[in-house]
């Protein structure tokens, strides 16, 4: 009944209103998912609309180089939240206050500019709004007409269709005009003010607000500072931006000081090679869309950078005289593997040097740079230690006869001595005796890329034979520096820190640094005081005096220095020692006078001992050795026995000559000799050296020797087995003892021919084996006499 009452028309007006309601809902539901449908398709991001720059900095930021992009721009893209706030601020302020409620356009703000373009006459004003003037640069539009400003505005309603307010925005401040061929905030800021939009004080950050209305006017490209135009622009936003922060009417007396600008024509063009390598190394990665940021910081360090330009341009000026005109070098930290400085010619805009070829990346003749890796490579195989005495003697290997670069022979010479004075013959012997690897092998396991093979090369790679670059070349030398394990260089700050391959032990490392750690600094190669860091140095000349070198470890740097000609003339000034080291040094001093380097812990490693030596053999010293020294040697591995070269002769008092046995102590004496082979001998002749000849009497055997008993091993007991438990593996330790002569003062002991202690005649030795098996230990008295015997170990449970 109560619903009979209700009048048919209020129920029919009830349900209409019903209806439109639900349409409504429906139709606003409709817009909404037309909206969010527009938002969601996929579109292009507004960042890849424009090509872009590129912003090449060192690794505390500061700007290296600024590409242009493909369109002859300078455009980087900077993202919102890296932008002052007061920039963004200033330019809403100034540009379109009403921007986060408008839908792209503001009629208020066309029909404005209509009055004054067209009714008044005035200059023209198209009433744009922030999302127009994107659109009209996006899309190039003529809206000088009533036709162009309406496709002006169909764009920008496309924009806030497909767009967030805070994506038009960051497009808008990063394509903006601000002068000749610069383009967005960020850009202008770096260009303008040399910082980071975000570190701009509010005097530059309103500056930059107002220079797209008038870009022309307001920035012109050799100015020095901020014109009269653009100055009056500023000041009048300052008035509008005090009265909407008052806190800021303070900071009116820094609008009334100069502006500085740096014109277009200064944009920093520094360390060109170091940036051409990294930017062609990006290239390919370009396309990808992680790989588009617009900044690029490399390790370089920009004060280490200028020092070696400048150490460079002094000394090629210096030395023109001599016909030196480029040099090149590179210095990388150890720690990161970092290049800190990489000046690839002496003058990159110089085209009689060529200067545009990064000398780092050319591939030269190393000379005897390459030297240090054999002697490592020879302590780590067991072929020789420190002090090893090598023949530097006229020697063949095969058909190939090396000789010395100045032509003469020293004769026997210390491993330390003949590498640090760069003895040829030396060098290819310690060579010829290595295994697995070889030169040629290491060098290829350290990624260095040999143009021939190792038959082409032969022992000749030895002294510059092949082709190396600067770059590999200081990998090899921070190699040894980080305990022989290789490591890439690094460009670039985000290439990560690789852990890289073990190619030397780190004993061999340490034996080979410390023995051009020895290598006396030459006189007189600097103005400055001498550093007094240790240096770790090695120079090199390839043949026909192509290519002077010096490389090697201060502090935690790797420095290689180069000198010669791209175009591979020669010069006989271009000798390792006498044009590459000077410049080496005179780069050491610079960086220590302006960095504080301190030489990094280079602690002994565990597996390397150090032993008494006579220094005249480098061997185990005798009763009869005149004068001792040390060495370092790797238990085990390291080739030592006892010295033979001083022995002591019975002299027939009346003859001179060696007496023969029985000796009568009333009529003979004893005096001691140095037995040197027949080869050595004439190299002392040919230098004039006199050298005492052992006496002979052809009329007894073994005349003049002493004879005495040699040594019994007593323990380990011959033919003896020795368990060793699983669990004690590594700690069973075996007694060596023996009895000797009343003559014999020092036993030296050694198990498979691998030195391993010494002892008193009555003193006891204990060796602990490593394996199980079958091990022949020797025992050697200080005259030279010996006995030998086998044991065995086997492992029990």
């Amino acid at each position: 009944m109560a619903a009979e009452s209700v009048p048919r028309s209020v129920l029919r007006a009830l349900a209409r209103w019903v209806q439109r309601w639900q349409n409504g809902i429906a139709g606003v539901l409709l817009v909404a998912a037309l909206l969010a449908g527009c938002r969601l398709w996929p579109h292009p991001s507004l960042r890849d609309w424009k090509p872009a720059s590129t912003a090449v900095l060192d690794a505390n930021g500061r700007l290296l180089r600024l590409t242009l992009a493909k369109d002859d721009r300078y455009r980087l893209w900077v993202p919102l939240g890296r932008m002052s706030p007061q920039l963004v601020d200033a330019v809403l302020l100034h540009e379109d206050r009403w921007f986060y409620w408008h839908p792209g356009f503001n009629l208020y703000g066309l029909a404005r500019g209509a009055w004054v373009t067209y009714v008044r006459g005035g200059n023209p004003q198209g009433g744009s709004t922030i999302t127009m003037q994107l659109a009209r640069s996006l899309w190039p539009l003529n809206t000088r007409t009533p036709l162009g400003k309406l496709r002006q505005i169909g764009r920008a309603l496309q924009l806030e269709l497909f767009y967030s307010k805070q994506q038009i925005l960051e497009a808008y401040l990063n394509d903006a005009p601000y002068g000749r061929n610069v383009e967005g905030a960020g850009t202008a800021s770096l260009v303008y003010f040399d910082k980071a939009a975000d570190a701009l004080t509010l005097p530059e950050a309103l500056a930059l607000a107002v220079v797209p209305q008038d870009p022309a006017r307001r920035v012109r490209g050799t100015q020095a500072q901020i014109n009269q135009a653009l100055t009056v622009a500023r000041n009048r936003l300052y008035a509008r931006w005090a009265a909407q922060h008052p806190a800021d009417t303070a900071l009116a007396a820094l609008f009334e000081l100069p502006l500085q600008l740096r014109p277009l024509s200064a944009l920093p063009f520094s360390a060109p090679h170091a940036v051409d390598q990294v930017l062609a190394s990006r290239e390919p990665q370009r396309r990808d869309a992680g790989d588009r940021d617009a900044r690029l910081v490399t390790t370089i360090d920009l004060d280490l950078q200028r020092a070696l330009e400048r150490q460079i341009d002094r000394y090629v000026t210096r030395n023109d005289r001599q016909g030196i005109r480029n040099a090149a070098a590179i210095l990388v930290d150890t720690r990161d593997m970092g290049v800190k400085a990489l000046v690839g010619s002496a003058n990159f805009f110089d085209r009689s040097i060529q200067g545009q070829v990064n000398g780092t990346l050319a591939r030269r003749s190393p000379g005897s740079t390459l030297k240090p890796f054999i002697y490592a490579l020879g302590f780590d195989q067991g072929v020789l230690h420190p002090q090893t005495i090598l023949r530097d003697v006229p020697t063949s290997f095969g058909p190939y006869a090396p000789e010395n670069f100045d032509g003469r022979f020293l004769g026997p010479i210390t491993a330390t001595d003949a590498l640090n004075r760069s003895r040829n013959v030396p060098a290819v012997w310690t060579a010829s005796q290595l295994q697995h690897p070889d030169l040629y092998e290491f060098l290829r396991n350290a990624d260095v890329r040999l143009a021939a093979s190792e038959q082409h090369y032969g022992l000749a790679l030895v002294l510059g034979g092949g082709e190396v670059t600067m770059q590999e070349l200081a990998r090899l030398y921070a190699m040894l520096a980080n305990g022989g394990v290789l490591r890439p260089l690094r460009l670039r700050a985000d290439s990560p820190e690789l852990p890289g391959k073990r190619l030397l032990s780190a004993e061999a490392s340490f034996m080979t640094m410390d023995i051009l750690r020895q290598h006396v600094r030459p006189d007189e190669t600097s103005y400055a005081q001498p550093s007094r860091l240790p240096v770790y140095w090695k120079t090199g000349t390839s043949w026909s005096f192509r290519d002077a070198w010096t490389a090697g470890v201060f502090g935690p740097y790797v420095l290689v220095v180069w000198v010669g000609n791209f175009d591979n003339s020669s010069n006989t000034a271009f000798v390792g020692v006498d044009a590459a080291a000077p410049l080496f040094f005179q780069i050491v001093d610079s960086v220590a006078a302006q960095r504080t380097v301190a030489e990094p812990a280079r602690p002994v490693p565990a597996g390397l001992k150090r032993v008494p030596i006579c220094l005249a053999s480098g061997n185990l010293p005798n009763p009869w050795c005149p004068q001792l020294g040390w060495t370092w040697f790797i238990p085990g591995k390291s080739p030592i026995r006892v010295s033979t070269l001083h022995r002591p002769v019975v002299i027939d008092n009346a003859t001179g000559q060696a007496a023969c046995p029985p000796y009568d102590s009333g009529r003979t004496h004893t005096e001691v000799f140095e037995f040197w082979p027949s080869d050595l001998r004439q190299v002392f002749a040919q230098a004039g050296i006199a050298v005492r000849r052992p006496p002979q009497n052809r009329a007894c055997r073994d005349a003049g020797q002493i004879v005495g008993e040699p040594p019994r091993i007593g323990s380990p007991l011959r033919g003896s087995r020795y368990a060793m438990r699983v669990k004690d593996v590594g700690g069973t330790r075996i007694a060596f003892t023996a009895t000797a002569d009343a003559s014999t003062q020092r036993l030296y002991w050694f198990v498979n021919d691998a030195y391993v202690g010494t002892s008193a005649p009555s003193g006891t030795l204990f060796w602990q084996p490593s394996t199980t098996g079958t091990y022949s230990v020797r025992v050697v008295d200080d005259h030279g006499r010996s006995n030998e015997r086998t044991l065995s170990v086997d492992l029990v449970q």
